[in-house]
């Protein structure tokens, strides 16, 4: 997949079938999207590409990982800064020198509520307006719906503040996860006997309600189930930060250094601030069995 984060940077010369919008969690409604302008290039023959404005906000999925989403989706994705510039283009000027002159749009995707140009005063219907004048198709997709509501980066960060990652997976259609490189720690877990591996959230990156989740973690390419916390760990320390820490059942070896990626599939209880360090370690033992007992029962979605 070619990647570029400037719009300036594409050179390409071929017809395109092109998708565009913030993209920022490639939820269910993003990868209809995403499904159809893949079989529009396919049929017609064009270079399939996804349009993404970076708002450079809090996101759901970070540049890297939507990148390594769409690597075997699309031939091309760019990434284009939210800037004054772009703000400020007006609609039919976006039309014309970045989808037509530049990007070569044969064929554009979008859903119904999507806006563009200064003011938002460009949209679907001004898409249909120009069509024949740019020579271009359009295709106008209907929200995906999940038990009678438009699924959204919205709907997915209200399951994740509200802990129900099982929402937010079935809203995605993958589980939500991050990444990061095991960090060395105080190793309180492993005098403990729970051995964890602890990494910082990427910049920018929400995560789910503080708490005790189930998980999928993923090491060396291997899949372990294990139990995680998301939180700032009030009971041993007095300097909050912000970690992700697993206990990886199964895992025999040194993780230090390593990029592992946690996938969320459960919310076992809240971050909890505990009298003493032993009447935490009671309550990670029973976390611990009821982690076992919850993938014996089920398994999580694979990423």
């Amino acid at each position: 997949m070619q990647y570029y984060t400037d719009i300036n940077s594409y050179q390409g010369t071929e017809s395109t079938a092109i998708t565009l919008g913030k993209f920022d969690s490639l939820h269910r409604g993003h990868q209809k999207l995403i499904s159809r302008v893949r079989d529009s290039a396919e049929k017609e023959k064009l270079k399939s590409i996804v349009f993404a404005f970076d708002m450079k906000r809090d996101t759901l999925l970070t540049n890297r990982e939507r990148r390594q989403h769409l690597k075997q989706q699309v031939d091309c994705m760019i990434e284009c800064p939210f800037t004054k510039e772009i703000r400020e283009m007006e609609a039919e000027t976006f039309i014309e020198e970045v989808l037509v002159n530049t990007l070569h749009a044969s064929h554009i995707v979008v859903g119904t509520d999507f806006g563009f140009g200064h003011g938002k005063r460009g949209d679907a219907g001004m898409l249909a307006e120009y069509a024949e004048k740019y020579n271009y198709q359009l295709d106008v997709v209907e929200k995906e719906l999940y038990n009678g509501r438009e699924i959204s980066s919205t709907y997915v960060r209200e399951a994740l503040e509200a802990g129900d990652v099982k929402l937010a997976n079935q809203l995605l259609g993958y589980p939500y996860h991050m990444s990061g490189l095991v960090e060395h720690g105080r190793r309180l877990g492993r005098t403990l006997g729970f051995p964890t591996m602890n990494i910082t959230p990427a910049e920018r990156k929400i995560v789910p309600r503080f708490g005790v989740y189930t998980c999928g973690i993923q090491v060396d390419g291997v899949n372990y189930h294990g139990i995680g916390n998301v939180g700032i760990k009030p009971t041993v320390t007095d300097e909050p930060r912000l970690l992700t820490e697993v206990f990886v059942f199964g895992f025999k070896g040194d993780a230090y250094g390593k990029e592992i990626r946690v996938k969320f599939c459960s919310f076992v209880r809240p971050e909890t601030k505990f009298c003493s360090v032993e009447e935490l370690k009671k309550q990670v033992d029973r976390d611990i069995e009821s982690g076992k007992e919850y993938f014996l029962r089920e398994e999580c979605v694979r990423i």
